[in-house]
This record gives C-alpha cells, sequence and structure tokens, in this order.
C-alpha cells in the first residue's frame, strides 16, 4: 500500500519485491520492505522497522544503481558499480554488480572512501532529517498502516539501532568477523549460529583469526543461540533464506553438530515455509576437516533441506609460500584437500564446495606458478560448481595493481575464479 502526501513524503508499507536475489546492475531489492521516498532521497526499511537501505534521487548522487545498506552489525556498506563496466569489470572479479565498499580495514583491491564523498555522506544527514520530520509529522488522516509502519521507525533511532548490533553479537558469543565469499549469492543476509569457537592453525598472515583452540559448542549453547536470534530478527527473519554456521571451521565439528543445528535452525527460522528459493547453508572448513571428513557426512549434508556450501581456505600449493604465511601443512595436503573438493562436488547435487588462495605482490612467483598449474589441471568439474576465490593479503601496499596478475589466473583457470572481499556481519 503507498500512502503519498505527508508532509512531502510518499510512504509504502510493505512492498513485495521477488523473494530470491538476483543478480542485476540496477538496486538490489528483494522481499518484503517499506518505503518512505521524498524528491532527493529513497530509504528503505526492513519488518521490524529499522532502516535498510539509503538511495539518493538527486543529480549529486553518484550513480542511480548505487546505494548504502545498513547490515546488521550496523555498518554502513556503500555498493559501488566501480569505475569499469562490462565483462571485464565488476562482474568479472566479484561476481557480482556491485562492489561493497566496508567503512572499517579490509582486503579490498579497490580503495574507496566513501565517507569522504560529500555527495554520499549528506544521505546520512537526510536520514537524520527524515526521522525529525517523521517524529514531528502530523498524522490526522493517515491510513493505520502506514501509522504502525512510522512507529516501528521512530523506534529505532541510531542508539537503538547500535544497541541491536550489540545484542547480535552478545547471542552469539562474538561478533562474526568474517563470512564466507560464497555469501555473495544472498547479498551477505544471513542468520549466524555459531557451532563451535577457535581454529585449527592460527596462520601468521590471518587478519581475522582467533586466539582460542578449537571447540565445539555444546547443543544446549546451540538451541539457546536459536531461541534468541529467532526473537531477535522478529517479523524479519521471513526475508532471511540463509544461514551460516560459524564460526572459522564449523566442517571440524562434525556431521552430528552440524546437521543437529541445520535441522533445529530450519524449522525455528521458518525456512520450511514458502519461499522462492532452497534455503542456503553455509560453512568454513578446513584442509585437514575436509580430508578427514568421510562420504558419510556429505552424505547426510547432501539430504538437509539446504544447498551447502562449504568454503575451504587452501591459501598456496608452494611449500615456502605456506611456511611464510605459518600454515602447518604440507603441498601434498593441499593438493590432496584440492582434489577431494572436485570429487565432493561432482559426487553430491547438494554441495558446493569452493576454496581461498591469497595474492599479494610480496608472494613469490612460485607461488603464483603453482596455483596456474593446479588450477590450469582441475578435472571432472561440474558445471557451475567450485568457485575459486583470490584473497588480496592485507597488508599488501599496492592491491590494485594485483589485477592483471588476477585476471592471468583466471584465464588459465578451468574453475571460475573471483577476488575475494573480507567482510564481517
Amino acid at each position: 500500500m503507498t500512502f503519498p502526501c505527508l508532509n512531502g513524503f510518499t510512504i509504502s508499507v510493505e512492498k513485495q519485491s521477488p523473494g530470491k536475489i538476483a543478480k542485476a546492475s540496477f538496486p538490489l531489492r528483494y522481499g518484503t520492505c517499506s518505503e518512505i521516498k521524498t524528491s532527493e532521497y529513497e530509504f528503505l526499511f526492513n519488518l521490524n522497522g529499522e532502516i535498510k537501505f539509503i538511495r539518493g534521487l538527486n543529480v549529486n548522487w553518484s550513480h542511480p544503481a548505487e546505494q548504502l545498506k545498513r547490515t546488521n552489525g550496523n555498518d554502513w556498506v556503500y555498493y559501488s558499480v566501480g569505475d569499469k563496466s562490462g565483462d571485464k569489470g565488476i562482474i568479472s572479479w566479484l561476481g557480482e554488480y556491485y562492489l561493497p565498499c566496508l567503512p572499517y580495514p579490509s582486503n579490498s583491491i579497490w580503495e574507496i572512501n566513501y565517507l569522504s564523498n560529500p555527495g554520499i555522506m549528506n544521505a546520512f544527514a537526510a536520514w537524520s532529517q527524515l526521522y525529525a520530520n517523521l517524529y514531528g509529522a502530523k498524522r490526522d488522516g493517515l491510513h493505520s498502516k502506514a501509522k504502525e509502519l512510522l512507529d516501528l521507525i521512530l523506534k529505532n533511532d541510531d542508539k537503538i539501532l547500535y544497541e541491536r548490533s550489540q545484542e547480535l553479537s552478545a547471542i552469539t558469543g562474538g561478533r562474526v568477523s568474517v563470512l564466507p565469499p560464497d555469501t555473495r549469492h544472498v547479498d551477505y543476509e544471513i542468520v549466524p549460529v555459531i557451532i563451535a569457537d577457535g581454529c585449527l592453525y592460527h596462520c601468521n598472515f590471518c587478519c581475522v583469526k582467533s586466539a582460542q583452540k578449537f571447540r565445539q559448542r555444546s547443543k544446549n549453547d546451540i538451541l539457546e543461540q536459536i531461541r534468541r536470534l529467532k526473537v531477535h530478527y522478529s517479523r524479519d527473519l521471513q526475508n532471511y533464506n540463509a544461514l551460516f554456521l560459524g564460526n572459522h571451521d564449523a566442517l571440524e565439528a562434525g556431521a552430528e553438530l552440524i546437521c543437529f543445528t541445520a535441522s533445529e535452525a530450519f524449522e525455528s527460522f521458518g525456512f520450511g515455509e514458502a519461499r522462492a528459493m532452497t534455503p542456503l547453508l553455509f560453512l568454513f572448513g578446513s584442509i585437514d576437516s575436509l580430508l578427514n571428513s568421510e562420504t558419510e557426512l556429505f552424505d547426510k549434508l547432501n539430504r538437509l533441506p539446504f544447498y551447502t556450501y562449504i568454503n575451504i581456505g587452501f591459501e598456496s600449493a608452494d611449500m615456502p609460500t605456506l611456511e611464510l604465511i605459518g600454515k602447518p601443512v604440507n603441498v601434498s595436503k593441499v593438493q590432496a584437500a584440492f582434489r577431494k573438493m572436485l570429487e565432493i562436488n561432482a559426487a553430491f547435487t547438494n554441495i558446493e564446495i569452493t576454496g581461498n588462495f591469497l595474492i599479494g605482490d610480496q608472494l613469490s612467483h612460485e607461488h603464483y606458478q603453482s596455483l596456474a598449474e593446479l588450477l590450469r589441471n582441475a578435472s571432472g568439474i561440474p558445471r557451475g560448481k567450485g568457485a575459486i576465490y583470490l584473497s588480496p593479503l592485507k597488508d599488501s601496499p599496492k592491491k590494485r595493481e594485483l589485477l592483471p596478475r588476477f585476471i592471468e589466473i583466471k584465464d588459465q583457470s578451468q574453475l571460475p575464479v573471483y577476488i575475494y572481499l573480507i567482510q564481517r556481519l
């Protein structure tokens, strides 16, 4: 329902957009959301009345397809179309039409500081002004649905939004510091349930590592997370169709805990209700957890009511590089895990394993040579499955100069290759 002419605003309550997130070169819209439009800006709100997107409509806005998105961690991410279009632009590098410009340090090849752009920063001022205007707006004659929406929005000022982001971190036992690259398929919109803490390796290069030793969470802890997450996400859960099992090596937690958590979350979060697409399950794994996983585990995952993505950190197939980055595995293990990734992808319809490798100007010629050889000689690849993500080292001083190297590797690979942008929840 749309209600025009409230103090110059147009209000649309719970607009229905496609439930499936599509890859498109126009602003992302999916699920059910409400909209307030002024002459200069478009503001979108989720079903809990929380601000979600802001897009400029005036001539000062950088591009009509670009917008600001607020995450559940209360980060404002600017979605840029970049400076190059076509099949050699962002869609080729990221597999998406947008580059998420983050407000915190990451490993992005493109250093776009949207905070220094007055045209974009004016959008935040416009949001503050809109909130103030809504607070004092006359509601005489306004439809009850529009009044309910305004009440919801006014309950979610900046202080409350920050507190809710802190509550989310408290529920899971800490902020999710990195999401699997495959979550790009759902625009990073996931519900997180942590089933294990720490990791097996504690590699030197890792910018999101935990000092904790690997430890599974108890089933009681997991059930309590699910209970509290259902309350936290509330009505907006109907806009979600993806589950992230954290944290850095959920695969090591084993089939029983993974399947228990996935099944409980599926029922509690309503993923079994009518959805436009099959629910997606995301988790990280390590080389050793992949090699140690029996076929029985993958049989069970394949029978879950999810399409499952497992992302493995390979990093390098060159021994001196593995030693340099402090990853305690040898080349034969990397190669064996890579082969197993291809075998699992070919054998199981509902499972897709993807892999990460490093790029950086301080890495050796031998690192790139071994990586190119591994990807060039890959065989038995199911069509469209098993993407490889190249992750720029965070401290690499000339990230943009890595693009020719990326394109060279991509052109030689039998598998799809993209850049991995490290993004937190």
